[in-house]
Order: structure tokens, then C-alpha cells, then sequence
């Protein structure tokens, strides 16, 4: 026993849409980071169709924490109940339920409950993760609404593709020019100014002036480095005008004759921006078209200078 008081938390909402449209919002945590401002990352680890285990990264305040979290889904009572596990201080245990309850015509009231105890449960670190549930949760449940109440258009508002470009040169200069993002504004010609901070090794928080055809455009950005796996995510926590959410990938795999960098987006539009951004006559069509073609002009263009140097520092091969 260790004396520690289990402290409990409940946020609610109403949203105008079907009960089974959010629970299956809930139900895909992969797809978070692009449909909850908290969330950076999400990593399925398995799955049997109920039972699940999740690698997660969040923000709490101005700090990014990771655990593993076991949940259970159940569909017929649109419940999904979570563990988390191996959490970081002072957070000692958190718990907690995801319910979808059916409303009258046709809208749902979607509960969150967490209930949690800290290390020596002192007033004070008490107090710091209540205020980020209170932070937090009615972020997530209020993204969540907006994302449900535009369930009919939601295939329309999400886009993801990637871009890849072959290399003769091996895996760890490829990843060294994509994980040492200070030096790019010496060494990428789109991006004039670039601030890091790297507090935590493989964790970095960066803030970066990128030249587009729209115009000089400012983001901010968390990247989780991965270096054995040749892999770097991200996701913007400040974006484009068109752009509601970011997330994306940086991949350096083995290939048969080198090998292959892969640039890989996710974005959520941010549909009222798409008129006042593209003019009168703009629909969604024409917005995919346009993010898709300027995130991948420059995350092309960055490939093939990272293939650039990748080659150039190891010669012919």
C-alpha cells in the first residue's frame, strides 16, 4: 500500500453527430496526433481487436511525455477504457474511460474520466497534473466535436501521401542531414531562420521561417529523432493558414542499391481558411491540390540536398 489518494477528473461535451462517428474517432488512436492539439505521436505495438497497446507522445504543459498505454475497446457500449503505464514523475498511475453516450436525435455527449495518483501525493504536483487534464481534456474533446460534426466532409478534409528519393550512399549521413535541422538554414535555400532546442537528446522543439510561394511562413514544430531506425516524426504545433494540423515522417531506409529517403504528410485542412487563402472561388479539391503540391515541393527539395551531401561525403561507391 502506499497511501498515495487516487484524485478523479470528468470533462463532457455534447456533439451534434452520430454516437458511432466519435466512438470512432476514439477508437483510432494512431490517426490522434492529427485530431488531438496534445498529441505528437502514436505507435501501435498490438492490437487483437479489443485489446491494445500504444506508444504515446504528448504534450503536458510546456514538457513532452511519453508511456505505454493499454486500452480496451468495446464497441457495443462505445467504452474504451485505458492504463497507462511506465509514466514519467510525478504522475505515479493514470486511468481512465472514454464514453460515448446516444443523444435524441441523432448527437452523442462524449465523456472523458481520468482518475490518477502522484508520488507522495504532495499538493503541488496534485495540483500540476489536474490543471493539464484541465488543459488537455476539454482541448481534446472540443477538437474532437469539430472533427465529428463534419463527419460527411471528413474525407475530404484529410490528406496524406509521400515522396521518396533513391541514394547511393548509406543510411547515416542521409539521417544526420535530417536530424541536424540547425544547420538548415545554411545548407536548405527554403528555410531563412531556424531556432532548436534539443533539451532532451532525440526530442527537439523547433521554430523555423520557411520560404513557400505563398510567402515567407512561420511553424513551430516537435520532432522525435529515432536514430537506430533511421526515422524522425514530427508535428507542427503552429501551422500554415490552410493547415489545421501537420504531422509527417522523415524515413531513411536500406534500398538494393543504396538507399531511400522517404518524406511522408498527414494534414487536416483547415476548412474556413480555404476562401480567404485561395480566393472567392476556392473549394476543398483546390486546397488539396495546393498543400499537396507545396509541402511536397519542399520536402522534395530537401531529399535531394540531404542525397546531395549523403553522396558528396561518402564518393562514389
Amino acid at each position: 500500500m502506499t497511501g498515495e489518494r487516487v484524485h478523479r477528473t470528468s470533462h463532457s461535451i455534447e456533439v451534434a453527430a452520430p454516437a458511432g462517428v466519435v466512438y470512432g474517432l476514439i477508437s483510432d488512436a494512431v490517426r490522434w496526433p492529427l485530431l488531438l492539439p496534445s498529441t505528437v505521436h502514436v505507435e501501435r505495438l498490438e492490437f487483437d481487436g479489443t485489446n491494445e497497446r500504444l506508444r504515446m507522445w504528448a504534450t503536458a504543459g510546456s514538457q513532452v511525455r511519453s508511456w505505454i498505454s493499454t486500452r480496451v475497446q468495446d464497441p457495443r457500449t462505445r467504452c474504451v477504457q485505458f492504463c497507462q503505464q511506465h509514466l514519467q514523475a510525478p504522475v505515479r498511475t493514470m486511468n481512465g474511460t472514454w464514453v460515448v453516450e446516444e443523444r435524441p436525435g441523432g448527437s452523442s455527449l462524449l465523456t472523458l474520466l481520468h482518475d490518477f495518483t502522484v508520488h507522495g501525493d504532495r499538493a503541488e504536483d496534485v495540483a500540476w497534473a489536474e490543471r493539464a487534464l484541465g488543459v488537455n481534456s476539454p482541448a481534446e474533446l472540443g477538437s474532437l466535436r469539430s472533427l465529428a460534426e463534419r463527419w460527411t466532409r471528413f474525407d475530404e478534409l484529410v490528406l496524406s501521401f509521400e515522396d521518396a528519393v533513391a541514394i547511393d550512399a548509406p543510411v547515416e549521413p542521409v539521417y544526420d542531414f535530417l536530424y541536424r535541422v540547425g544547420d538548415w538554414p545554411r545548407r536548405i535555400p527554403h528555410v531563412s531562420r531556424l531556432e532548436l532546442t534539443e533539451d532532451t537528446p532525440g526530442v527537439q522543439v523547433v521554430t523555423m521561417d520557411t520560404l513557400t510561394a505563398d510567402g515567407l511562413v512561420t511553424t513551430a514544430s516537435l520532432r522525435l529523432c529515432f536514430p537506430h531506425a533511421g526515422r524522425i516524426v514530427y508535428k507542427q504545433t503552429v501551422t500554415p493558414a490552410l493547415m489545421q494540423a501537420h504531422t509527417g515522417e522523415w524515413n531513411v531506409l536500406h534500398g538494393e542499391h543504396g538507399v531511400m529517403a522517404v518524406a511522408q504528410h498527414s494534414v487536416l485542412l483547415r476548412e474556413e481558411a480555404v476562401r480567404r487563402v485561395l480566393g472567392p472561388d476556392a473549394d476543398l479539391a483546390q486546397a488539396r491540390r495546393h498543400v499537396r503540391e507545396a509541402l511536397g515541393r519542399n520536402s522534395t527539395a530537401t531529399l535531394h540536398l540531404a542525397r546531395r551531401h549523403a553522396e558528396s561525403v561518402t564518393g562514389p561507391r
